[in-house]
């Protein structure tokens, strides 16, 4: 008990040896696998990104009929092959890039390790460290393994990032430390009991790493499309194949296998595949450059249809730590007890025992004229420092309840139970002229001042909150400190729903019956001393309730939360935990930062639904067509490279704008059933068109065959379907109608040209074939007017 650090003795745990392990028994636990190396990946590995991107039911389905177009030697109609390459390669692309970004990331950010062997300290790796190792903490070190502690000089550890608790916590011999935790005063020493895969961070995390994918009403609505389409496939292609083999028009094989083809690629929905692919790639891009990482392309979506925000306060509203707040003196003082009192916090912000609390005092006490001629350093066990002034006396700076316990008589000490019942953080400072001895407080102390400390607020945490407001989404701050200090952090912000620190809700109160559980969470909307598990409970309770959750956090005690919540939003400077299991990671900590993601995710939504119309109306006038050619043994009357020509000029292109375009209308469910309310009679409409000018072209041109009968169809439905563009693109402005006008123009120059139009495309375009499928296109052009007005009436209605 020699050593001294800043007047704190040294304790050591009796039985203890202070040597650490000898080089034999090192080699001997790292040959029998007794090390802290840990499987740190927090995503999947790269060929089960690129597997699950490539091995899709869309990817097989276009692959296959890819083949079956090359086997034709028609090279032309294979162009939508590249679909397949392009929708792959975005998944991947993005996938991979975040992948290298958390595999970056890990439970433990120490990157070395003290430890004593054979007498000596040395540092080395922290996946070297072995079982039963002797292991220093110093002030800013991070536990790299749980242990229980053989010596401490006023060791104090922050165990924030695990218990959500932000108070530092006294460490003495025999007090167990744990992975992830912190040093934030003292130093001291610890046998490690449980390393590696055994230790509590790492166990704690073991099942929040396993990958998940987060829910998305755009990709569920796309896939559901696509099933109801390949089982229909399943039935039409059979009959396809049957009836293009029986119709005269087919004179080689080829013909009846483009044929089948082409219907069978125009009722796959490939397009809106890959624009929901790119709208996200590009939002997640865009939030890139503000700080934001998407993890998960589908979670751009996402936050725009959370209704309730769960916020853990600790790094979220506040920064972590403590900044000064006020001097209060006592009535009746004078300046001279003001000077006073400024001198003493000055020599206690200054002492050898620097922790958070002289820290936030130092910032604005300091350049004092008073000497330290001795003092008692501050302990958490005692809640208290002293120090002594020479011929000023001593003070004394500590918690009131410890400083005078017992009931409070002093008026100064009433109004510090008045400022600690609001939720603040309220230290005593007290004078006298004796000396304290050892954790002896001094005889006839008097209180001088109080010195208030609040949690320092995020600048941006009072308008993002409102923004949510505004947008009507709800907000629940769940956090493992002091109820009072939580709700006095979110009454100070602003947060809906408190108007006092003492309507925070402790969390120890709380009913373990999800329905229960959920009936308060609708009633109240602060919540302290949560434990990790009651998080999760929480927002499972929410999730029943028919809530879409988002849940924020930073330590390892959010991290099973932010996995069972719909979005998970991890802080950047937070545990890597929390950041490998969220779909979103804030990587400069800024809270500020999710409204940017809940824009951006309703400006994807509305404007894939806006541009989904389009690609479902193809998917529904290529499976009439294809119904009808059945029933009347006809060639099918589009090629795929025509198809390809069709959905470049009316849908790719256009859609692929319009998913750009800014957009501000807010989440409404039900995005299948309003899209496909318009898409079938739209689509209806073009292809009984196509029909009716495959049937109007045979009996003017009898001769022309299936290239006059392809020609007409193509123009045709080109023409409905630039219409139908116009219905979706609207309110008009000018780029909208300089887009149509340019796109029309485009389908102009092909007709004109026969190098494109007959060379690539397939076409041969007369004066009369023109005449036809523009009349039969205009004309669908006219109900489909009708059909969108009638539809914009019952939305209004």
């Amino acid at each position: 008990m020699a050593d001294v650090i800043g007047g704190a003795p040294l304790l050591h745990a009796p039985g203890t040896p202070a040597t650490g392990l000898t080089a034999a028994e090192v080699a001997e636990r790292v040959a029998a696998g007794r090390t802290n190396a840990v499987d740190t990946r927090t995503s999947r590995s790269t060929l089960a990104i690129v597997r699950s991107n490539v091995l899709t039911p869309f990817n097989g389905l276009l692959f296959v009929l890819f083949l079956v177009i090359v086997a034709t030697g028609r090279w032309q109609n294979g162009l939508f092959g590249l679909v397949i390459v392009a929708n792959t390669a975005i998944g991947v692309i993005q996938e991979v890039r975040a992948k290298r970004t958390l595999d970056k990331l890990a439970v433990l950010n120490a990157p070395h390790a003290r430890v004593v062997r054979d007498g000596a300290l040395s540092e080395i790796d922290v996946a070297d460290v072995v079982a039963d190792e002797v292991m220093e903490l110093r002030s800013g070190d991070q536990v790299a393994a749980d242990g229980v502690v053989t010596t401490s000089a006023g060791l104090e550890v922050d165990e924030s990032l695990l218990t959500g608790e932000s108070d530092p916590i006294h460490k003495e011999p025999g007090d167990e430390v744990r992975s992830g935790s912190i040093v934030v005063a003292g130093r001291g020493r610890f046998r490690a009991t449980a390393i590696g895969a055994d230790a509590y961070a790492t166990r704690l995390t073991a099942e929040a790493k396993k990958f998940t994918k987060v829910g998305s009403e755009l990709v569920g609505g796309t896939n559901t499309l696509l099933r109801y389409i390949s089982l229909m496939m399943l039935v039409v292609a059979p009959l396809l194949v049957w009836s293009q083999f029986r119709t005269p028009d087919t004179h080689q094989w080829q013909d009846a296998v483009t044929g089948t083809v082409a219907a069978l690629v125009g009722m796959v929905p490939e397009g809106l595949v890959l624009l929901t692919s790119l709208a996200f790639m590009l939002g997640a891009v865009t939030l890139a450059r503000r700080q934001t990482l998407v993890q998960e392309l589908p979670a751009v979506e996402g936050l725009a249809r959370v209704d309730v925000v769960c916020l853990d306060k600790t790094g979220t509203l506040t920064h972590g730590d403590i900044v000064f707040d006020r001097l209060v003196m006592p009535a009746g003082a004078d300046a001279l007890d003001d000077a006073e009192v400024r001198e003493a916090l000055v020599l206690s912000a200054s002492g050898p025992d620097s922790n958070a609390t002289a820290q936030a005092l130092g910032s604005v006490f300091s350049g004092g004229a008073w000497e330290r001629t001795g003092g008692v350093p501050f302990s958490s066990a005692r809640k208290w420092s002293a120090v002594v002034a020479g011929e000023h006396g001593t003070w004394v700076l500590g918690a009131p309840e410890m400083v005078f316990p017992g009931p409070a008589a002093d008026p100064l000490l009433v109004q510090a139970g008045e400022i600690a019942g609001e939720g603040r953080r309220v230290l005593v400072l007290a004078s006298c002229e004796a000396c304290p001895v050892e954790d002896c407080l001094p005889e006839d102390l008097e209180p001088r001042a109080l010195v208030v400390l609040a949690e320092r607020v995020r600048e941006d945490a009072a308008d993002t909150l409102a923004y949510f407001a505004e947008q009507g989404v709800s907000l629940r701050v769940i956090s493992g400190d002091n109820p009072r200090t939580v709700g006095a952090v979110a009454t100070a912000v602003g947060l809906p729903g408190i108007t006092h620190a003492h309507e925070a809700v402790d969390a120890r109160t709380l009913p373990e019956d999800p329905d229960e559980l959920g009936a308060v969470l609708e009633e109240k909307v602060v919540f302290g001393r949560v434990t990790p598990q009651q998080k999760r409970a929480i927002v499972g309770a929410l999730q029943q309730r028919g809530h879409v959750v988002a849940m924020t956090g930073d330590g390892v005690n959010d991290a099973m939360a932010l996995k069972d919540a719909d979005i998970g939003v991890a802080m950047g400077n937070g545990a890597a935990a929390t950041r490998a299991v969220a779909q979103l990671v804030l990587l400069d900590g800024k809270f500020a930062h999710l409204p940017d993601v809940v824009a951006e995710g309703r400006r994807v939504i509305a404007n894939i639904e806006r541009a989904a119309n389009l690609f479902l109306v193809k998917n529904v006038y290529s499976l009439l067509v294809a119904l009808v050619v059945i029933f009347t043994a006809a060639a099918y009357p589009l090629a795929p490279i025509q198809l390809s020509l069709i959905s470049a000029l009316t849908i790719g292109i256009p859609g692929f704008v319009l998913a750009l375009a800014p957009n501000r209308r807010r989440y409404v469910p039900g995005f299948l059933r309003r899209v496909l309310r318009l898409a079938i009679p739209v689509g209806v409409l073009i292809g009984a068109a196509a029909y009716a000018g495959d049937r109007t072209i045979r009996w003017l041109q009898p001769a022309g065959g299936l290239t006059a009968s392809q020609t007409v169809a193509t123009i045709t439905v080109l023409t409905a379907s630039l219409w139908a563009l116009t219905l979706f693109a609207r309110p008009f402005n000018a780029w909208k109608l300089a887009l149509v006008g340019g796109l029309a123009g485009v389908a102009a120059i092909i007709l004109a040209v026969p190098a494109l139009g007959g060379g690539i495309f397939l076409l041969d375009v007369t004066l009369e074939r023109l005449g036809v499928a523009l009349a039969l296109g205009l004309a669908a052009g006219v109900l489909i007017e009708v059909v969108g007005r009638v539809m914009r009436r019952r939305e209004t209605a």
